[in-house]
C-alpha cells in the first residue's frame, strides 16, 4: 500500500502534484461553499417550479403561483390612471383662475406639469424654463405673446410658425440683407435699441443713438411700438427689459436687425391632451412666479 505524502509544515495530505518543489495540498472544498451552492440549486429548482421562469416556443411555463408581471403592472396603471382621474377632470373643468386659487390642484399641477414638461419643452427651454440662445426665458417673465394662463395654453396649443392652420405667426424681417436699412442705419439702431435697455454705450454709439431713433420710429414701431415695449398681439419682444432671446450685445442684436428672426415653436395639438396642455400652461406660469 502506498504511503500517502504529507507536507511537513501543515501536517495534511498533499496531492501528489509538485510545481517547482511546491506540493499541493490535498484541501477539501469549505463546507460554506458547499452550503451555498446547494441553497443556490434548490432556489432555483423552486423558483422554476413556481414563477414564470422557462421559455415554451411561442409560450412559456406559467409557475404554479400563477404570477404573470404583465398583468400586475397593466393592473397597477389602470389604479394610477384611476386615482388620477379623481383630479385631472377637476382640471379639465375648471377655469384657470379657480385651479390656480386651489392649493391641492396646483400641488397637482406641479407635480404632474413638472414630467411633462421635461419629456416635452426642456430640450429647447431647459429644465428650469430658462431658455437659451434663440430659445425664450419662461421663468423671466417676459412674455412675447401674453402671459395669462390662457395665452400660455393657445400657444402650446397652436404653436408659432409651426404647420398647424391656426398657428400664431411671427417674423422679423431682414432689414439689412434685403437693403430696407443701409448699414451705418442698421449700426444706429443698433444703438438705439442698446439704449433702450439702458445698457451702457460707447462714444462711437451715444453718437448714433438720434439717428437710430429716427430709423426706429419709421422701420419699427408698428411691431415693437413706440416705447420699444413690444406688442403681444404680434409676438414682437419688448426691447426695453433687459431680456433677449438672441442676445443684447452688440453684435447679436446686430444680426437680428441684418439678418432677420424667424423663430419656430410645434403645435401640441394631437399630441398632448387639452388637459395636458392645460397643466403644462400651469405649469409654466410657476416658472415665472406669476402663480403661486
Amino acid at each position: 500500500m502506498a504511503q500517502e505524502a504529507r507536507d511537513p509544515v501543515t501536517g495534511r495530505v498533499t496531492t501528489g502534484h509538485e510545481w517547482n518543489g511546491i506540493e499541493e495540498l490535498d484541501t477539501p472544498i469549505p463546507r460554506v461553499v458547499l452550503f451555498f451552492l446547494v441553497t443556490a440549486t434548490l432556489f432555483a429548482v423552486g423558483y422554476w417550479l413556481l414563477m414564470p421562469a422557462w421559455p415554451l416556443g411561442v409560450t412559456y411555463t406559467k409557475g404554479l403561483l400563477g404570477n404573470d408581471q404583465r398583468e400586475i403592472v397593466t393592473r397597477q396603471v389602470k389604479e394610477a390612471a384611476a386615482a388620477r382621474a379623481s383630479w385631472t377632470a377637476r382640471i379639465a373643468e375648471a377655469p384657470f383662475a379657480t385651479i390656480a386659487a386651489d392649493p391641492a390642484l396646483m400641488r397637482h399641477v406641479r407635480e404632474t406639469g413638472r414630467t411633462l414638461f421635461a419629456d416635452n419643452c426642456s430640450v429647447c427651454h431647459g429644465t428650469e424654463g430658462r431658455g437659451g440662445p434663440g430659445y425664450p426665458s419662461l421663468a423671466a417673465g417676459a412674455w412675447l405673446w401674453g402671459g395669462s394662463p390662457e395665452t400660455i395654453a393657445e400657444t402650446i396649443r397652436v404653436g408659432i410658425n409651426s404647420t398647424t392652420k391656426d398657428t400664431r405667426t411671427a417674423q422679423m424681417m431682414a432689414f439689412g440683407r434685403d437693403g430696407v436699412l443701409q448699414r451705418e442705419q442698421v449700426l444706429a439702431v443698433v444703438a438705439y435699441v442698446r439704449s433702450l435697455s439702458g445698457q451702457s454705450l460707447g462714444e462711437p454709439e451715444q453718437a448714433r443713438v438720434p439717428a437710430g431713433r429716427e430709423v426706429f420710429a419709421a422701420n419699427c414701431v408698428a411691431c415693437h411700438g413706440p416705447e420699444g415695449k413690444g406688442l403681444h398681439d404680434l409676438g414682437a419682444p419688448n426691447l426695453t427689459d433687459g431680456h433677449w432671446i438672441y442676445g443684447g450685445d452688440p453684435q447679436s442684436i446686430f444680426n437680428s436687425v441684418q439678418n432677420g428672426r424667424q423663430g419656430h415653436m410645434p403645435s401640441w395639438e394631437g399630441r398632448l391632451s387639452p388637459e395636458d396642455i392645460k397643466l403644462l400652461a400651469l405649469y409654466v406660469g410657476t416658472l415665472s412666479g406669476e402663480a403661486k
